[in-house]
């Protein structure tokens, strides 16, 4: 069964990348997240059985995290072979 995936590209409170970066590779379903440079601060890999546990889980789990100011989520809609 496929799994979806999205990339969420997230801003960070000033000097709070990093620490956001090391919560969210501790979240079940986030198989990456990366201090970035350039208008986001972090990018975070997110897995899950379909779109709708992805958004749950950008909702109840990233939103919550302390120092996060905003974030954009990028659902893929086709994989390059």
């Amino acid at each position: 069964m496929a799994m979806s995936k999205a990339y969420v590209l997230i801003e960070t409170e000033v000097g709070k990348a990093a620490e956001v970066a090391t919560a969210l590779r501790a979240i079940p379903g986030i198989v990456a997240a990366d201090s970035v440079t350039g208008p986001y601060d972090v990018i975070a890999v997110v897995v899950g059985a379909d779109v709708n546990t992805i958004g749950r889980l950008v909702m109840t789990e990233i939103h919550g995290l302390p120092g996060l100011r905003h974030t954009l989520t990028c659902i893929v809609v086709g994989e390059s072979a």
